[in-house]
């Protein structure tokens, strides 16, 4: 915060240093994007930039949303969005080999977007409900499996395969946190060991031949592993200090595909060297620990897990982000969020802050004396 002497009241309250980082980020993405473009606001840039600034707003919105309204419609949000999950497969917009989109009038949304928060919100919900003593019976981990393995089955057949792993992910961080048994974690985990095979098997074939690529990147350098390699030699290229703005060669000379969404960092890394890329993490870092401190500090188990699971959604974005350009992980088209360009990431990160924001002035609210 800083002092109400320079600004009116309400504004002073706002978490400044948040949000100075959260633009920064956001500005630092403009710039990779303006350089991806051959040093043009079009096409991405400036799109990007309104949607950031409209987002920016909707978060700092939400930042006046008590706690007690956020428990009053996370279930109902939930379901709406579950119902929009079924719409999009009886009724969705087919678009690159894929269903994940619907049409609501003028406006064409991704639904599975919205429910990486939600999952988040309604588990952390359901396990305030539910009393201490009863967290590790069966009835206590029944619900929660249902509350995500639906959505993630709905999203999994769009198919989506790196939504319905964020999804995933982002709803186990909860109920690790909640303090269910540690067998609800190991026995899928051996399951899916043992079962490999067979889910591989069920993969759609782009699926698969990203798992065969990420294990054998040499095996396809021309087809399905030219993304990774392109990726790996423009982020290797970089150096320590980068070939300078508007000096990328990969992405330039197009050689690096998709390198203004998935592979942005590549792009980055390559103008910017290492030291882009470390303080690009850093402030990433400092923007998750923000959040895992407001989780530290939450007063009610319900802010204490969502706001865990909300931090933890931003930190998967941009680990798994970066461990599929630097080819640690599998490409599952999962983008860099604030950085690459797309407005379903900025709006989910957004959202994510938003919320963050709403749950850390309801601490300062309290705290405050009468």
């Amino acid at each position: 915060m800083i002092t109400s002497a320079i600004i009116p009241r309400p504004l002073a309250r706002l978490p400044w240093r948040l949000i100075f980082l959260v633009a920064g980020i956001a500005l630092f993405g403009l710039i990779v994007l303006y350089s991806a473009a051959g040093g043009s606001l079009q096409p991405w840039a400036m799109k990007q930039g309104i949607i950031f600034l409209f987002f920016l707003g909707v978060a700092v919105a939400m930042s006046w949303v008590k706690e007690s309204t956020i428990k009053a419609v996370v279930f109902p949000l939930y379901a709406i969005i579950l119902v929009m999950l079924i719409g999009v497969e009886l009724l969705g917009f087919v678009g690159k080999g894929a269903q994940r989109w619907l049409d609501i009038g003028p406006i064409r949304i991704q639904p599975s977007e919205f429910m990486k928060p939600a999952i988040v919100l309604a588990l952390a919900r359901f396990y305030e409900l539910v009393p201490v003593g009863e967290i590790r019976k069966w009835r206590a981990i029944w619900p929660a499996l249902a509350l995500l393995g639906v959505p993630a089955l709905l999203i999994l057949v769009q198919p989506d395969l790196g939504t319905c792993i964020m999804v995933v992910l982002c709803g186990v961080t909860v109920m690790f946190l909640a303090g269910l048994p540690m067998w609800i974690f190991l026995a899928p985990a051996g399951a899916i060991a043992i079962a490999a095979p067979i889910a591989y098997s069920m993969l759609h074939g782009y699926q698969r031949k990203r798992i065969d690529v990420f294990l054998d990147p040499e095996s396809d350098p021309l087809g399905a592993g030219y993304h990774i390699a392109q990726s790996k030699i423009a982020i290797g290229s970089g150096g320590i200090w980068g070939k300078g703005f508007l000096h990328g060669s990969q992405s330039h000379l197009d050689y690096l595909p998709e390198g203004h969404t998935d592979f942005v960092f590549a792009t980055m890394a390559e103008e910017w060297g290492l030291v882009g890329g470390v303080i690009l993490i850093l402030a990433f870092g400092a923007v998750i620990r923000w959040g895992m401190r407001v989780s530290a500090n939450a007063r009610t188990r319900f802010s204490q897990l969502a706001a865990a699971g909300l931090s933890a959604a931003i930190f998967f974005y941009v680990s798994i982000n970066l461990m599929m350009v630097m080819g640690l992980a599998p490409v599952v088209g999962v983008p860099l969020p604030l950085v690459s360009f797309g407005g379903s990431a900025v709006m989910t990160v957004m959202l994510c802050i938003g919320l963050l924001m709403a749950l850390e002035r309801q601490q300062r609210t309290v705290s405050r004396p009468a």
